[in-house]
């Protein structure tokens, strides 16, 4: 599964408290050659340190360890490198076990509790910018699921559309004085309701931007006859065909969604400007979990790939090197992931920024409710 499944209700029942041990294990992989020729060795050296750990821990009987490794191994068997993102997260018990490819780097960990580990499928998630895209003609409506710069083709949802027929008399038009065009036709207006009534209804389910894709003329019509284009975060009046391919349309979208980023990017600074204006205002790490554990952050904002490995002492976070400090309940490996998973369960925004944004600010910043 990738992070589009992630939904509130998958997460509360990986959350959920099961009967002891529910493995977590994670590590980071490669999504292209030559890079992901260790990963299958990295996964298979992590498979050995968990059954390791499950053999050395008293508290797991052989029945239970038995079960447990047999979900593993079963989800090992089935793990597919061509799905490979920048992260693997395996999730097995004694009844299930669960496959995730997350778009976001992750440490090489396995965590034996009473509940699933989340937090990096959850800081993947919201890393994760979602949006929607409708290539639309008279013969055809696709929709396709972005994530970041990755696009996947919808099948399901009402899409992918076609009219059941067009029944369009070019010559018959010029004969009365109109201009020859599919799109005055009433078949084509019908379609384009049709397709507006799906796309609402998917809207609806999952509220994300929108980019439409479309001849001039189409667009034209869909913004007419329906309700969802007057909500769509650009139009990019380029054609598109049924056999258009996710590449194909990454390039036509490539203006319109780096001028998304940039909008967003700026409203986020003017959010922080404003914070520091009114002094409500966090920044550095060992503020921002502060405020996060307070409740007090409305906004975080993270750079992309900003991690780091501390140790909590007195309640502070102490920045270490993982390579010289020795493991103990205390070092923090993911922490920053650990702090989106905290920020998110309070109700609070966060945003990811392009590396060195908030280099001023240690990376991380927060605007405050109070």
């Amino acid at each position: 599964m990738d992070t589009d499944a992630l939904t509130a209700g998958t997460l509360q029942k990986l959350r959920a408290t099961r009967p002891y041990p529910a493995l977590s294990l994670t590590m980071p992989t490669h999504r292209r050659a030559p890079d992901n020729v260790q990963d299958a060795a990295r996964l298979r050296n992590l498979v050995a340190t968990a059954g390791t750990r499950l053999k050395a821990d008293e508290r797991v009987a052989r029945e239970a360890r038995d079960a447990v490794k047999a979900q593993m191994d079963r989800a090992v068997a089935e793990v597919d490198q061509r799905s490979a993102l920048e992260g693997l997260v395996i999730l097995a018990d004694s009844n299930e076990y669960q496959i995730w490819y997350v778009p976001r780097t992750v440490p090489e960990r396995v965590v034996l509790s009473d509940t699933y580990l989340t937090r990096n499928l959850v800081a993947a998630k919201a890393g994760a910018r979602l949006y929607w895209v409708l290539g639309v003609s008279a013969e055809h409506a696709t929709l396709w699921s972005g994530t970041n710069e990755d696009l996947r083709e919808e099948d399901g949802r009402g899409f992918p559309l076609s009219p059941p027929h067009v029944n369009f008399d070019p010559e018959h038009q010029a004969r009365s004085g109109d201009t020859p065009s599919i799109y005055v036709n009433e078949d084509t207006r019908n379609f384009f309701r049709k397709v507006d009534g799906n796309l609402r209804a998917v809207l609806t389910a999952d509220p994300r931007p929108l980019f439409l894709v479309g001849l001039p003329p189409a667009l034209a019509l869909f913004d007419e006859v329906g309700e969802c284009a007057g909500a769509a975060v650009s139009k990019v009046a380029k054609g598109t065909t049924s056999e258009t391919s996710a590449p194909e349309l990454l390039k036509l979208l490539g203006p319109a969604l780096e001028d998304w980023h940039a909008q967003s990017a700026a409203a986020v600074r003017a959010r922080l400007d404003d914070a520091r204006s009114s002094k409500s205002f966090a920044g550095g790490l060992d503020e921002v979990w502060a405020a996060v554990r307070e409740r007090r952050a409305g906004l975080v904002a993270v750079e992309e790939h900003f991690r780091q490995t501390v140790e909590v002492t007195d309640e502070h976070l102490e920045p270490v090197d993982p390579a010289s400090t020795p493991p103990n309940d205390r070092v923090r490996e993911d922490v920053v992931d650990e702090l989106i998973e905290a920020a998110l369960d309070t109700g609070c925004e966060v945003v990811f920024c392009a590396d060195d944004s908030l280099v001023g600010h240690g990376r991380i910043a927060a605007a405050l409710r109070f």
